[in-house]
């Protein structure tokens, strides 16, 4: 029996969103990876892990629909893994919008695993609704998106490195409805129903970082009342999604544009909750504002 726990990483998610460049990643951290193992194969594995009394206690696989023949059997397989106390499982799900992998799988000129030589994109969706349920099982979603290979790997070297990868943080997002709602999103709030500081000419070419636009938002009463419910249904929720095992919990604020209610917003709750949790912020949107 091994003599430690075993980090168990499982990589999956959307053909084109970026396995390869994650599992490069693990093995930059250290991590014994495999690619592209048959879900069958799982508990033949971990049967290998133990004969090696622990010596490798860091592991990573690729699951993807290469080896969709097996692809079932991963479920079961994945409840077997739960079942084993010196393994510390964790899934990370890669994702990306349908019009960034059928723009990938372009440049690329290669076929989509599930339609070779037809449309990318009746591929994707016939993935998508195989895969789906196995996104509910992850810990961590990372939308690939807007990121470059280099920025994908900034992002799991900074979330699997050293001890970071077991500390259970709070992640803030504003974004624009105008220009999509995030997929990563584990929670998403719609704040359009307050008032706009975009209607306020002096505060138009302004953010929400701007203290002129935040005390704009944060001054009426409909603010004040959806903050203090907004605050302590999260304090109740959160510890019951960190229960469940996430490593992280992604909370979304959208507005219209993404420039001045989302943001000063998120700006507010990553304060709210740093006492308490880890929290990180992005604006996804702010950098798209228009001027005028």
């Amino acid at each position: 029996m091994p003599s430690g726990e075993t980090k168990f990483v499982i990589i999956t998610g959307m053909s084109g969103a970026g396995k390869t460049v994650a599992i490069q990643s693990f093995e930059d951290l250290g991590y014994f990876c495999v690619d592209n193992l048959p879900p069958t194969l799982i508990p033949k594995f971990l049967e290998l892990l133990k004969d090696t009394n622990n010596s490798m206690q860091k592991v990573a696989l690729v699951i993807d629909l290469r080896g969709r023949d097996f692809f079932d059997e991963l479920h079961a397989s994945l409840d077997e893994i739960a079942k084993e106390d010196w393994i510390e499982e964790h899934i990370l799900f890669l994702d990306a919008t349908n019009d960034t992998l059928v723009r990938r799988y372009k440049e690329t000129r290669r076929s989509h695993p599930l339609n070779i030589g037809g449309l990318p994109l009746e591929g994707i969706k016939s993935e998508r609704e195989i895969i789906d349920p196995l996104r509910g099982r992850a810990q961590r979603i990372i939308d690939t998106s807007t990121l470059k290979p280099k920025e994908l790997r900034e992002q799991i070297h900074q979330l699997y490195a050293g001890e970071k990868e077991s500390v259970f943080s709070i992640h803030f997002v504003s974004f624009g409805f105008k220009h999509g709602v995030p997929i990563d999103a584990d929670i998403m709030f719609d704040v359009r129903f307050l008032p706009n500081p975009y209607y306020v000419e002096q505060m138009r070419p302004l953010t929400g970082q701007d203290k002129e636009v935040s005390d704009y938002v944060f001054k009426w009463s409909e603010t004040k009342t959806f903050n203090q419910k907004l605050i302590e249904l999260l304090h109740f929720t959160i510890p019951f999604y960190k229960k469940e095992g996430k490593s992280q919990i992604v909370i979304a604020i959208g507005c219209t544009g993404g420039q001045h209610r989302s943001v000063a917003l998120t700006e507010y709750y990553k304060e709210v909750f740093a006492p308490s949790y880890v929290t990180h912020l992005t604006h996804r949107d702010i950098g798209k504002r228009k001027v005028h």
